[in-house]
């Protein structure tokens, strides 16, 4: 028998050679594939790609942390919190945005305390409004709420956008007094029905710039290592706070003591500012913060604190802080405590 030359039978290859014909034919006599139907019952359903819309992040205003959708949209709830030594402990501090702490009358000192995005059922003691408190309150915007207080100042506080809720002026049932308490420390409010009075009013705008969780570590910062704040606003008048590893906040101290709300709780912070202010006493025994100007500033997160500025330049303005090489001083997510230390007091740091 004769071979190719790869040992196959020309035979065979003459086989081969019609299978490949007649499969050519066979594929060439088919008929084209039907266009798909435009109907939709023909049609898959699939959701085109990319067509789902991002779920939006809402962030509280006055603690710079993600929220709930829709739960900052109301106002914030400000309020005069007395810190006599019979008015502690207070009510829900730790559920607040915002503190600030100022020097009133008598080397005494007193709280504007904000609540935003958590706001307790009652708030209290409340007290009188004092000379500072518009300059303090008015940047945002929605309530302020207190017991009453010199003419003066309730006009001062009156002249600012906020609306204000006054005990001495209620007819409504929005304050009452509790019988545990000794007066003149027992004015409690309603803060639940005061916000559900005022609902429609806006909600407040961002009173400080946050960062991260630790937003002290660029060495440019030059942050410290700190795990004790001391505090002096008058003689006898000494807050202090200490880092607390553990629960990664501030935990606050009066009188050598720890300081206690009325749930038992420690009061804590997430961020302490500390601002060195001058004081006017245009208003006899009754000192006013200087708060439209600038000067010292301290902030102090995460076991850490920075130096720094703050400028306010209008009574509507924010508070701006700014460290020593020019930029922002951020905050940390939470919630925040403002020391306003007069520059007759003092200021220390404890690594």
């Amino acid at each position: 028998m004769v071979t190719g030359v790869n040992g196959s039978s020309p035979r065979r290859g003459v086989v081969f050679a019609v299978l490949a014909a007649a499969m050519l034919l066979l594929v060439g006599c088919q008929e084209a594939p039907p266009e798909p139907s435009a109907s939709p019952s023909a049609t898959a359903t699939h959701r085109p790609v990319g067509s789902s819309q991002p779920t939006p992040v809402v962030f509280s205003p006055l603690r710079g942390a993600p929220a709930a959708a829709g739960t900052p949209e109301h106002p914030s709830l400000a309020a005069k919190i007395d810190n006599h030594e019979e008015a502690r402990p207070q009510i829900a501090l730790n559920r607040t945005d915002l503190v600030f702490e100022e020097l009133v009358e008598g080397g005494l000192t007193r709280y504007l305390a904000v609540w935003h995005s958590d706001v307790p059922d009652e708030i209290g003691p409340i007290r009188s409004i004092r000379p500072m408190d518009p300059d303090i309150a008015s940047p945002l915007g929605g309530i302020i709420a207190y017991s009453g207080g010199q003419e003066l100042f309730v006009d001062m506080m009156m002249a600012t956008p906020l609306v204000n809720v006054v005990f001495d002026f209620d007819d409504t049932g929005l304050f009452s007094r509790a019988d545990e308490r000794p007066g003149p420390h027992d004015v409690i409010l309603d803060a639940t029905e005061t916000m559900a009075r005022n609902a429609a009013l806006a909600p407040p705008p961002v009173q400080f710039d946050y960062g991260t969780a630790d937003p002290l570590a660029d060495p440019a910062l030059a942050a410290a290592p700190t795990s004790h704040l001391g505090l002096v606003f008058a003689e006898g008048r000494m807050p202090s706070w200490d880092w607390d590893a553990a629960t990664s906040s501030w935990l606050r101290s009066q009188d050598g003591a720890p300081d206690l709300e009325a749930s038992g709780e420690r009061v804590r912070a997430t961020n302490v500012v500390t601002l060195r202010v001058g004081i006017d006493w245009t208003y006899g025994e009754v000192p006013k913060t200087v708060l439209i100007g600038s000067g010292e500033a301290w902030v102090s997160v995460g076991g850490r604190t920075a130096h720094g500025t703050w400028t306010k330049d209008a009574q509507t303005s924010p508070i701006v802080l700014t460290a020593d090489d020019g930029s922002p001083l951020r905050l940390a997510p939470g919630n925040t405590w403002i020391e306003l230390v007069p520059q007759e007091g003092a200021v220390s740091f404890a690594p």
